[in-house]
């Protein structure tokens, strides 16, 4: 397939658990793109794991270093960038990710993101005092409006394989 040039960049945006990463790397080989996942940036600037950061200077700060890292990728060509599940909180980087590229939206059930989600310890979000299923619950109220506001085109990965979800997302980009 020759490579995507409609729009210039391609960012996917969704719940933790969505596949965003798994699929934008995938995709990013297939469409010879280069492939960002703005948590690695983060953690390869840092030096440290995502839950480190947000242990020592909150998830305020956190969001800060994401909305910058959002700002510098976003500028870039011909990539394509997985975000954080919170990116969209920030209205700049909302702003930035709808103005620079073609938004898709990985959605995914809570039942879905339970069970990809349960036992990994690198997710500061679950690791808290309530339910894993209480707090993905939250985030799916908070956050879903955000991310459908911004989404060129969605596309549920609750019942398809990676292979599926890709062919569906390349077939949209040649036809659009």
């Amino acid at each position: 397939m020759k490579k995507y040039d409609r729009k210039k960049n391609i960012f996917l945006i969704g719940p933790m658990g969505a596949g965003k990463s798994t699929i934008g790397l995938y995709l990013s080989r297939i469409l010879n793109m280069d492939f960002y996942d703005s948590d690695k940036v983060i953690e390869k600037n840092t030096g440290v794991d995502i839950s480190w950061v947000f242990d020592i200077e909150g998830e305020s700060k956190f969001r800060l270093r994401e909305e910058k890292i959002i700002n510098e990728l976003t500028q870039k060509q011909g990539i394509i960038l997985a975000t954080g599940g919170g990116s969209i909180l920030s209205y700049i980087s909302r702003k930035k990710l709808s103005s620079r590229g073609l938004v898709i939206y990985l959605s995914t059930s809570i039942e879905k993101q339970f069970i990809r989600t349960k036992n990994d310890k690198k997710r500061p979000l679950l690791n808290s005092k309530k339910s894993v299923k209480d707090v993905l619950k939250y985030l799916s109220l908070e956050r879903n409006p955000l991310y459908e506001s911004i989404a060129d085109v969605t596309f549920s990965t609750d019942y398809k394989n990676i292979k599926s979800i890709i062919n569906d997302i390349l077939n949209y980009i040649q036809y659009k």
